[in-house]
């Protein structure tokens, strides 16, 4: 008989590789990458182009931009669009990112050729109706006027400021007035700039082997265009101001957004790294969440984490607490950072946190589409094809003396930009 008071033995983790992808250069500088897969009739087409923030030529021109493309064509309405891709069952959305803008299109693979011509009339012949571009911006500024009465986002906006500079594509707040102020001439020339070939990547995934050649024909009709330079990484990580207070009338809550600029994915300690900030708080019993959940009762959840992007990587730890447990929270983190740098990991956490990155990796590559996102981190990171071989291998070789040493060098709480946004006190 099964005993369940026994959990079941772990089994290492393989070593894992991702699927290969077929790569075709297109006369107008696009690339086409297809990873097939034929377990199921469904197809996921991404025309990604470096028409993000960092390539604005003004605040906020990318993703007015991007939301524009499903708002009519000069063949085609919004609602025509919408109607169209209801019928085939199929989802396409758009919209900008901090680095690039994203087309993405989820379809049964039958359908895809009659979906074709609709994608490619979404990308290149974009109308800019001077209604929808009204109705957009009003909506996009009313979004953004009640996402600015929570306290987290608040935290969040001005710990993007301070970090990565208020100036910069990555730390610049949505300014209402900007927004408002754009003209659809402006979407229009930032569209011929950006959605050119030259600055596509195109993600083909699924069960799509019967059909890539005629997507690579369909995306030739993409205009050339001219290359983009794409904006210089930093890994920049140094000691940043004090804490921030952003004073919010009548909450009750408060929210705490602490972190440094973090060395970017390329660097040789990039997995090591990541082991770390699981241990500090990357899962449900991490340090964090031991003392300032389960202990200490100030919160429902705290996490740290690493958001990589082009330019810039930084770390991030999070939470929401109740307002006059804001500086108790931010001393408690502190005080886990210290212990990183002072005491070595216990051998059985170590083993469990290994464990849980390993097994959560795992499960991200059950579908060709985790599979396409994994492999799309390599292209745009400029990541080396053993990448996620070598993150399974330094996870299972790392040691307690490494992280701790490592801790020493990047989690020293006088290097952490804090932001408490909440009850002025």
């Amino acid at each position: 008989m099964l005993d369940r008071t026994i959990a079941p033995p772990i089994q290492p983790l393989a070593r894992v590789a991702l699927p290969a992808a077929a790569l075709m250069a297109l006369p107008n500088g696009a690339r086409l990458h297809v990873l097939a897969n034929d377990a199921q009739p469904v197809v996921r087409l991404q025309a990604v182009f470096r028409a993000g923030k960092l390539a604005e030529p003004k605040p906020g021109l990318a993703t007015l931009t991007a939301r524009m493309l499903l708002e009519g064509t000069t063949t085609r309405t919004a609602r025509q669009i919408a109607d169209e891709v209801a019928f085939y069952g199929a989802s396409l959305e758009c919209d900008a990112g901090f680095d690039r803008s994203t087309l993405t299109l989820y379809c049964l693979t039958r359908h895809l050729p009659a979906l074709l011509p609709l994608v490619l009339d979404v990308l290149t012949n974009p109308a800019f109706p001077e209604s929808e571009l009204q109705q957009l911006k009003t909506r996009t500024i009313q979004n953004v006027r009640v996402e600015r009465q929570k306290t987290s986002f608040l935290a969040s906006e001005r710990f993007n400021e301070l970090l990565f500079g208020a100036e910069t594509p990555y730390g610049r707040a949505f300014d209402a007035e900007a927004y408002q102020a754009l003209t659809a001439d402006e979407a229009r020339a930032f569209h011929q700039t950006a959605y050119a070939g030259a600055n596509a990547e195109l993600f083909l995934c699924g069960d799509v082997a019967a059909e890539q050649q005629l997507v690579a024909e369909a995306f030739e009709a993409l205009p050339a265009g001219v290359a983009l330079v794409a904006a210089p990484a930093t890994d920049d990580a140094t000691a940043l101001s004090g804490p921030s207070r952003v004073p919010v009338a009548g909450s009750l809550q408060a929210s705490i957004r602490m972190g440094r600029l973090w060395p970017s994915p390329t660097h040789p300690d990039t997995h090591r790294l990541k082991l770390l900030v699981n241990v500090l708080g990357g899962y449900f019993g991490s340090r964090l969440m031991r003392n300032i959940r389960e202990d200490k009762g100030l919160t429902y959840g705290i996490y740290s984490s690493v958001a990589p992007r082009e330019a810039a990587t930084s770390l991030v730890i999070g939470t929401d607490v109740k307002g006059e447990s804001a500086d108790y929270a931010v001393s408690e983190i502190e005080m886990e950072l210290r212990r990183l740098q002072e005491e070595l990991i216990p051998a059985d956490e170590l083993e469990t946190v290994k464990s849980y990155m390993l097994g959560k990796f795992a499960n991200e590559l059950s579908t060709v589409f985790e599979q396409c996102d994994k492999y799309k981190n390599l292209v745009f990171l400029g990541l080396p094809a053993d990448y996620y071989t070598e993150y399974v291998s330094q996870t299972e070789a790392t040691d307690a003396e490494t992280l701790r040493a490592l801790a020493q060098q990047y989690l020293a709480p006088e290097t952490m930009q804090a932001v408490v946004a909440g009850p002025a006190l």
